[in-house]
């Protein structure tokens, strides 16, 4: 027999008319436990909307991340072209995702059958509010936006403004959320939100090393091919490849580090934040394993990249330095690895996965530099190269007991006993986030370079693009003209007797004019 609340509640209803003090006092009883249980769960969505909240935040803070580490690596005179770029890569993101895109993604199918590609929701005209629906949105179109932002840094100094704007908003409401759906959906063909996911686990990709990353990473790919190389980097004025690449100097070190810095103050949003809740124990579990692994990969990725960079030169010219871009893209790139399996591994398996991510991004940059690729800010490295391994090391180093704490089947990595399974899910995921993405990119962005909306002008490129698509530099480099520096010392001299004019002073001024 089967409590009937509705019928208890009428039943209370008449008792109270009735004025029957035995039954009233039942039910005052029954009402007072209702309402505490109603005020429990409204205190849990409300920690929970909260949760997801300052974690999308955390996320989209990232875009400033993006933002101030493409503008110190690319030179002087492309600065306000970059960002501006990353501005934008937030706001196609949004309206992208908002038309098109979460429904692709995120549909909610009314069969159990699975499917491509989702049907439902779009302009979120569906939504209720009900459910979360609101803050899912936003969570998710932080992690749209990312994917869409990786790219910036690759095509940067030479990217026409309107082929940008295109692939923003195509990426993010089609090519990218097909890829969510098939991996992130409950009715995708690989996830591992079904009851009956594919060899019986599907694909574990928690935060999104091969969804978010390995899609970006692989479209900056597709683009750096088909773009090109800026002019001079390995090639010089009439078409002959240079014997050694021409390094262009980043302008301003100090946004570099502080875009790194933010990087990795979202990512405790990126990777903690898609335990998705924190109002049980076991998501909190969840969310705090994530925030150490992402720390430990991070820290291991950036002293393996440096000093493995370090050695090499050392053994190749018998000099010592320490290079801060290896230092600041290895922690990068221990970061984008430890996305997909924070949740899963242990500590110990984070700093493997970063020591092998920071070797994973010396080797990958040093194969595109021999290939004549040309990544102004090695994304390609970072992003596409690590996310791979990041999906991979999952099927390798997945515990199985953290496995079931997070939500999915427990089976084991390879190194827990497993059979196999798993990495081979993962492996597919790979194969799949590649075949797509190059499937469609590579003839939008060929069709882009034959209509000339891909790639600026060459006399365009070589002034700046600051100065040839932005109304002028991004830097005020003006100075104090001679003449007013030689007058204001004539006055002082007259004042106080003779003054000389201070070399530095001289020479700025000099400089200037």
């Amino acid at each position: 027999m089967s409590f009937n609340a509705t019928a208890f509640g009428d039943y209370c209803a008449s008792a109270v008319e009735d004025q029957s003090t035995d039954v009233a006092a039942l039910c005052q009883v029954y009402n007072l436990a209702t309402d505490g249980t109603n005020a429990a769960g409204d205190l849990s969505d409300g920690l929970n909307t909260f949760f997801l909240l300052f974690s999308g935040a955390l996320v989209f803070l990232m875009q400033a991340g993006f933002a101030m580490l493409c503008a110190g690596s690319v030179r002087q005179k492309n600065v306000k072209n970059i960002m501006l770029k990353n501005l934008l890569d937030a706001c196609g993101g949004a309206i992208g995702f908002y038309t098109i895109g979460y429904a692709f993604a995120y549909a909610d199918n009314a069969s159990d059958s699975k499917t491509f590609i989702g049907n439902k929701n779009f302009l979120l005209l569906s939504f209720d509010g009900s459910g979360g629906e609101w803050i899912g949105w936003f969570f998710q179109f932080a992690f749209a936006a990312t994917a869409a932002t990786i790219v910036a840094g690759t095509v940067a100094e030479r990217c026409k403004m309107q082929a940008y704007l295109c692939y923003s908003v195509f990426l993010t409401g089609f090519v990218y959320p097909v890829v969510v759906h098939s991996i992130w959906s409950g009715d995708g063909w690989i996830t591992a939100f079904r009851d009956d996911p594919w060899q019986g686990v599907g694909v574990v990709d928690f935060a999104g090393s091969g969804v978010v990353h390995m899609t970006g990473g692989a479209t900056a790919l597709v683009a750096a091919i088909i773009l090109g190389p800026r002019k001079g980097r390995f090639y010089d004025e009439d078409g002959n490849p240079l014997e050694t690449p021409v390094s262009f100097p980043a302008h301003s070190v100090a946004l570099q580090i502080l875009g790194t810095f933010i990087l990795w103050f979202g990512w405790f949003g990126f990777n903690p934040g898609s335990a998705l809740a924190i109002d049980n124990s076991v998501s909190a579990e969840t969310a705090a394993l994530c925030a150490v692994t992402t720390t430990l990969a991070a820290a291991c990725g950036c002293v393996t990249s440096m000093f493995t960079d370090t050695m090499i030169e050392k053994s190749a010219t018998g000099e010592v330095s320490y290079d801060l871009t290896a230092a600041m893209n290895g922690a990068l790139g221990g970061l984008v690895a430890i996305t997909a399996g924070c949740s899963v591994v242990t500590p110990w398996a984070a700093c493997i996965i970063g020591i092998i991510g920071g070797w994973v991004y010396l080797g990958f940059s040093k194969f595109l530099i021999k290939m004549k690729i040309d990544d102004a800010v090695d994304a390609i490295p970072v992003h596409f190269a690590n996310g791979m391994w990041g999906v991979l090391a999952v099927g390798f180093f997945a515990d199985p007991d953290l496995m079931a704490i997070a939500g999915y089947n427990d089976f084991p990595g390879v190194f827990y006993g497993g059979s196999g399974e798993l990495l081979l899910c993962n492996f597919v995921s790979i194969v799949w986030i590649c075949a797509w993405v190059f499937f469609l990119m590579t003839p939008f962005f060929v069709i882009l370079n034959v209509m000339g909306m891909f790639r600026v002008d060459p006399l365009e490129e070589e002034v700046g693009l600051d100065i040839s698509h932005h109304r002028g530099p991004g830097y005020d480099m003006a100075g104090a003209k001679k003449e007013d520096v030689e007058e204001l010392m004539e006055v002082r001299a007259s004042k106080h007797g003779k003054v000389e004019v201070p070399k530095e002073v001289a020479q700025a001024a000099e400089d200037t004019a």
